[in-house]
């Protein structure tokens, strides 16, 4: 199966100058844990709903930009790969959700962890996956 087979296309998106709030109404109003960051209609950065609360709402900076807790250090999936590699691409990284680029580095999607186990109904994969990504917080 392809990762557009079972990816969210057209994702909603902030820019790097949107403060917190809007990507926290998007996270709410899509049922998301992220947002992709887009400048010039390229993913320039992720934001999660971990990142409001660890580098923004703990700190009492409810004034912040999103590119101020962005994480910039994105991995990306294609449509055409396989959902074996982007669940490989997650364990690898330690990421739940993948922006999805096309062949021009535009977003066209995203792929979540559990778009892979609610779409693909690959339990035994989904669960090792998560094992790896969860391997990270172990450690710590």
């Amino acid at each position: 199966m392809k990762i557009s087979d079972v990816m969210t296309p057209n994702p909603k998106t902030v820019k790097p100058t949107d403060d917190i709030q809007v990507a926290a109404r998007i996270m709410r109003e899509e049922d998301a844990g992220s947002v992709p960051v887009v400048q010039d209609g390229r993913v320039i950065g992720m934001v999660t709903d971990r990142d409001i609360v660890v580098r923004a709402v703990a700190d009492g900076d409810f004034d912040c930009t999103v590119e101020d807790i962005a994480t910039d250090d994105v991995i990306f999936a294609n449509p055409d790969m396989t959902t074996a590699e982007g669940a490989e691409l997650m364990s690898e990284h330690q990421v739940r959700r993948l922006p999805v680029v096309d062949a021009n580095d535009r977003l066209v999607g995203i792929v979540s962890l559990g778009d892979l186990a609610v779409k693909e109904n690959r339990d035994a994969r989904t669960g090792e996956t998560l094992e790896n990504i969860s391997e990270g917080v172990k450690r710590h």
